[in-house]
């Protein structure tokens, strides 16, 4: 039996050790960028450490959530000081359970019905609003504020109705909104709160006098490790929280709607497995088989899991690096405030930067589609700030033509503008100074021709 572990160990770090010289040969280095050259607003940023990881599980072809992601879990809820960590598919997933576990009749009065109210913004990524609709609750719109492109908390307690139950919103491109108005709205109003901190991984804000991580002051916050973010699996997401309860609710959702909580491949953890009495089931029908809730599949494997333990160890230097390229294209293009409306950090915040915003003012001699198409003629990617105003969209066809299935709050003016008028570029890790250099000579360069 040891000379076949020891035969394994050795074969399996051949393999490793392989697979590493491929990274070497078709991966590792970078070329010398020259203007011209693409400058993509996001993109992967990895070495070795993530293709042995990656070879290590799949050697194990173990394929489900295993032990690279019992791993993740617990040092990815280290790194955010926060007790629980239940890793996902993807970041929608994510906000899908994060909702869905406040739907749950464990939690009595507080239970999230369909009709109930979510507040919540039009300028952002669908998925932190496709929850509530999809479950049958009401989104409730209110504006945002420019130049931090957040909440405009000074519209939360006119959004408030007898049937609000919480508050669902997203940290702009990393920028933190008011978390102080925020939470203390949702405390004075017994609100849930979720932070969808998927594009916001890293950033702080200072509550309360004490300075926490975006994603950790709510009951429920939220990651995506897609390849854009500020870390990747490739897909994958996480959903966070301080409350036991919240974290078995979310992972019952996400494992088929189970009751029991023994992890994957143990059984009867709980010491109970054939002595409960559920629902009109037998006396001591196998605990692993009720459910509870009716729940989805929306486990991570763990191949995605061992990136991210890889990518989780290089977490700090990706938030150091999105901070300086944020400074220095605000540093570069700061003459030009009479053109757009540059970003700002919310008071008492400490921005892990996803993008950098820039919204084309009335009095500029062009317009956002024309800044947008010289940039990316001169192969400059730039982004929307996703959906702009969502409630235009297709998907709302219906609901607009009906007048059902959302509310307004006041004429989301900003977030019409912000439709009209705002692109971003990116500062992910990867880009040099070259890079940045090269994307701010060519906006200065269009704006003052």
């Amino acid at each position: 039996m040891e000379e076949g572990k020891k035969e394994e160990k050795v074969l399996r770090e051949q393999v490793i050790q392989a697979a590493i010289k491929y990274y070497e040969f078709k991966h590792k280095g970078s070329q010398r960028f020259f203007p011209g050259n693409r400058i993509p607003y996001a993109g992967r940023v990895f070495d070795e450490k993530e293709i042995a990881n990656l070879v290590d599980s799949s050697l194990d072809f173990w394929l489900t959530t295993g032990r690279y992601a019992e791993r993740f879990e617990r040092e990815f809820a280290e790194f955010l000081g926060i007790q629980h960590c239940s890793l996902t598919n993807s970041g929608s997933s994510a906000n899908l359970l994060a909702l869905m576990a406040l739907t749950s009749p464990k939690l009595g009065e507080r239970m999230l019905k369909p009709g109930d109210e979510i507040i919540t913004v039009a300028a952002g990524f669908p998925t932190t609003v496709a929850p509530a609709i999809q479950y049958g609750a009401v989104p409730v719109f209110v504006d945002v504020e420019l130049p931090t492109y957040n909440i405009d908390c000074t519209q939360l307690e006119q959004a408030l109705s007898g049937s609000t139950k919480g508050v669902m919103v997203a940290h702009t491109l990393g920028n933190p909104f008011d978390l102080q108005a925020v939470k203390s709205f949702c405390d004075r109003h017994n609100l849930w709160l979720i932070e969808d901190n998927c594009d916001a991984l890293g950033s702080r804000y200072l509550y309360n006098g004490e300075w926490r991580y975006t994603g950790t002051i709510g009951h429920l916050g939220t990651s995506s490790f897609y390849p854009p973010h500020h870390m990747t699996m490739g897909e994958g997401g996480a959903v966070y929280t301080n409350d036991t309860t919240l974290k078995r609710l979310v992972e019952s959702f996400r494992d088929w709607g189970r009751d029991c909580w023994c992890p994957s491949g143990r059984d009867n953890t709980c010491g109970n497995r054939f002595t409960q009495q559920f629902g009109e089931l037998p006396h001591g029908y196998d605990h692993k088989y009720v459910y509870s809730h009716f729940g989805y599949n929306l486990k991570v494997t763990d191949m995605q899991a061992a990136i991210g333990c890889a990518q989780l160890e290089k977490l700090s230097g990706f938030i150091a690096a999105r901070k300086k390229n944020w400074a220095q294209l605000r540093e570069n293009l700061a003459e030009l405030a009479d053109i757009f409306v540059l970003p700002e950090a919310t008071a008492n915040s400490d921005p892990s930067w996803f993008g950098f915003l820039l919204t084309v003012r009335e009095q500029a001699r062009f317009s956002r589609d024309e800044i947008v198409n010289h940039l990316e003629m001169k192969g400059i990617q730039t982004r929307m700030l996703f959906a702009g105003n969502l409630i235009k969209h297709p998907c709302f066809d219906g609901m607009r033509s009906s007048g059902k299935g959302y509310r307004v709050v006041g004429s989301l003016e900003n977030t019409d503008r912000i439709m009209r008028d705002t692109f971003w570029v990116g500062v992910y890790p990867g880009m040099t100074e070259d890079m940045i250099g090269y994307m701010s000579d060519t906006i200065r360069g269009y704006c003052t021709k």
